[in-house]
């Protein structure tokens, strides 16, 4: 007996030990900051926004190398048919040298000037971390809203089929008492078939309702990471309570507007866009560069191996009469600031006012984008309030209790007894 009750603990224990935190968390149920963790967690967006932090550290340690010098080693050995060199000694003697041979030698040029493009570059690279961040925050916050989106879109149809449950009882008395009005001769048949109508209606929504839910519940399991749907929503809204008023949520939209990662990204753009102008005028610019190297040959029947220094000044002359016209084409008129300054004025410049104008129109559309969810929650707070007041007034709670002792005093027909209940409130 002690036995199989060490054994039926171990089993337990065992199948405790393999539940995944994401089933623990189903059976207990979900709450909304539980939801907003798992997506994190669990997301393929987040998984990719990640990759990208990764890969732009990658290129910003990459782009680190250009500042040491750049070491190669070369070697060759050739074979050929007769001598590269040929000496007359006598009419009648002459002497091949060099028919076969080796070279080879080390080499380390370190660039004491590039017109600016290693630090540029690495300056850019350092961008590229920075953007990937901001990046990252904003697939954070786009996968914590959409998960918190289909928690509270679950919740309501929930809410919902409550409704729908309430009005079937509801639906279900009337159509007892009316049958009972039918079989004593006070009432028509026709008035328990508008009854029955009803309670056909509510029983099609709760059907549609119940699919939905179904869709719902597999879209945020899928959204989490759980493989299992049959999870329990765990949310604090109160239904006899009124919720927090939403004037504390309220909050200066321009100055909230500059701590959004699309904001920062907006001013990144503008770095990156300075950079790359920066980048494209370098590659026209001369480059220094000084090298030392060890050297070895063996071209005369003799080895030898000696080093070298070395200086390299290269010019790009013909690259800075279309280097220049590339440079004004593609760059003149990307200058431009956001909203604490003003687009520069580079004699009518139309590049500058376009780019100028998108930013602009940028700014107002992420302001725009604040304010309207601000006025829905103004909305439907006050909206609730007049529900509520609406609800709580002495004249609606007496003609209800009027309407309901009226029901029961006398038989009525199927539409005033539908009509006579109030409609659930969700």
């Amino acid at each position: 007996m002690n036995n199989d009750i060490r054994l039926i603990g171990r089993a337990l224990c065992g199948l405790l030990a393999v539940l995944s935190p994401a089933t623990v968390q189903a059976q207990t149920g979900l709450t909304p900051e539980m939801c907003r963790s798992m997506a994190v967690s669990h997301n393929a967006k987040m998984v990719n926004a990640k990759n990208a932090v990764a890969e732009a550290e990658q290129t910003k340690k990459e782009a680190f190398t250009n500042y040491f010098p750049i070491v190669s080693a070369t070697g060759m050995g050739f074979n050929a048919d007769k001598g590269m060199a040929k000496m007359q000694l006598q009419p009648d003697m002459a002497m091949e040298m060099c028919k076969n041979g080796l070279m080879g030698g080390v080499t380390a040029v370190q660039p004491l000037f590039a017109g600016g493009q290693i630090v540029n570059g690495n300056k850019l690279a350092g961008l590229g971390v920075d953007v990937s961040k901001l990046q990252l925050e904003k697939s954070e916050n786009d996968v914590e809203l959409t998960a918190e989106q289909y928690f509270w879109q679950l919740v309501a149809l929930n809410e919902k089929l409550n409704t729908l449950h309430v009005a079937d009882t509801m639906l279900t008395r009337i159509y007892r008492d009316v049958n009972n009005s039918v079989n004593a001769g006070v009432a028509l048949k026709n008035d328990l078939l508008q009854v029955q109508l009803e309670k056909n209606d509510n029983m099609s929504n709760r059907v549609s309702l119940e699919g939905n839910i179904a869709v719902a519940r597999m879209l945020l399991a899928q959204y989490l990471g759980l493989e299992d749907s049959s999870f329990v929503l765990v949310s604090d809204i109160r239904v006899g309570e009124m919720p927090e008023s939403p004037a504390s949520l309220k909050s200066d939209h321009r100055s909230a507007l500059q701590l959004t990662p699309e904001y920062r990204l907006l001013e990144k753009n503008v770095e990156a866009t300075r950079l790359k102008q920066k980048l494209d005028v370098g590659k026209n610019m001369p480059t220094v560069s000084v090298g030392a190297g060890y050297m070895y040959h063996d071209l005369l029947d003799c080895s030898r191996s000696f080093g070298v220094v070395f200086a390299t000044v290269n010019v790009p002359l013909s690259a800075w009469w279309g280097g220049s016209h590339a440079i004004k084409s593609r760059w003149k008129g990307r200058y431009f600031l956001l909203s604490r300054h003003k687009a520069p004025q580079d004699g009518g410049c139309r590049r500058a006012d376009r780019a100028y104008g998108q930013v602009a129109a940028a700014r107002h559309r992420h302001a725009e984008g604040m304010e309207r969810p601000q006025h829905g929650i103004h909305s439907a707070g006050h909206s609730l309030q007049v529900d509520r007041a609406g609800c709580r007034k002495p004249e609606a709670q007496q003609q209800l209790l009027s309407r309901r002792n009226r029901h029961h005093d006398r038989p009525a027909e199927g539409s005033d007894a539908i009509h006579a209940e109030p409609r659930p409130l969700r």
